[in-house]
């Protein structure tokens, strides 16, 4: 696929201070820039990673999707456009700006505006984080995901799956309509819900430490609203995670330990158990799909449905035997 990760994500907020706030003070993200023309944020080697730019409203501005080099650039703008997608070639002010050797511009079916690059800026100076947490998983995964709302299913996934190259990891048809899509073996680095609007639902960011996410829910239940789903975890992509409102209104999830798949081999299938295996009390949504969701934890709890936890080496210890009828039980499988 020519889409190797998602990049960078730019953020429309009326509110730039409390951004600058939350990025760093919560999210423990590095405040690399602050002017009246934008805030920038680090979070690993790259020159920035999430932008906030001024505005009268609040949501996604636009999504950076990464490519291999040049070639790979021209090839994908190419497609899109012989599928009758407009395409613009960025400016070199544009490119600077975006810290990037060279991009194209173009809109998904919703109108959100792409922007598809090479060549990212890197530093040799250490990322600082704004509170103290372990790091971000980012890499050749990316900077995490996004969640788009969409008013219907099939007006949008064609365009990611067929045109753009994306792969199906799963899809969900309760308690909401979701489909789950990969570019490299982070389990998803885009996702769609059908709820009738179009928007942002949620930007995650994946720690490095169970803790920093646990320490991160603590900071959040100290102000009032700013939990929107409780601390929980996935089914599909194993991801133990909150999620805490953003000064906007959207959401960010903050997680740890997901899954990642091999993309040449997977297989797409419907998780009919529901999108989390427990917690995630889901805040923002109608009592109905709340107490469907809920159900649907309560029901694979009662299956004793589990899930193998995601580790990196050094990340864990292991502990010793501790049951003979247990360790018999493993050895026998």
């Amino acid at each position: 696929m020519a889409i190797r990760a998602l990049g960078y994500v730019g953020i429309e907020a009326s509110r730039m201070e409390d951004w600058a706030g939350f990025g760093t003070g919560l999210l423990g993200l590095q405040l690399a820039e602050r002017s009246v023309a934008q805030l920038t944020f680090r979070m690993d080697d790259r020159r920035q990673r999430l932008l906030v730019v001024p505005g009268a409203g609040d949501g996604a501005r636009f999504f950076g999707w990464e490519v291999a080099d040049g070639a790979a650039l021209d090839a994908l703008a190419a497609r899109l456009e012989g599928t009758g997608v407009p395409v613009a070639r960025g400016d070199r002010g544009l490119a600077a700006q975006r810290r990037v050797a060279e991009l194209v511009v173009t809109e998904d079916p919703l109108g959100n505006r792409l922007e598809i690059v090479h060549g990212a800026e890197v530093t040799a100076e250490s990322f600082r984080p704004g509170r103290c947490i372990s790091g971000f998983r980012t890499g050749p995964l990316g900077m995490g995901h996004a969640v788009l709302t969409v008013p219907r299913m099939e007006a949008v996934l064609p365009f990611y799956r067929d045109v753009m190259g994306f792969g199906v990891s799963d899809f969900v048809t309760h308690p909401f309509r979701a489909t789950f899509l990969h570019v490299n073996p982070r389990h998803h680095s885009l996702a769609l819900i059908e709820t009738g609007a179009a928007g942002l639902h949620h930007l995650m960011l994946e720690l490095f430490s169970l803790d920093d996410v646990g320490q991160g829910y603590d900071l959040a239940m100290v102000v009032e609203g700013r939990v929107a789903t409780s601390l929980g975890r996935h089914t599909n992509d194993f991801m133990t995670s909150f999620y805490a409102r953003t000064p906007g209104g959207s959401l960010v999830e903050y997680g740890w330990g997901g899954r990642v798949i091999d993309p040449t081999s997977w297989q797409a299938v419907e998780m009919i158990s529901g999108p989390s295996l427990w917690g995630h009390e889901r805040h923002w949504g109608p009592p109905e799909m709340r107490e469907e969701a809920r159900r649907m934890r309560l029901k694979a709890a009662a299956e004793g449905e589990r899930a193998p936890v995601q580790v990196l080496p050094g990340n864990h210890t292991l502990m010793p035997g501790e049951c003979a009828w247990w360790d018999q039980l493993r050895a026998a499988e």
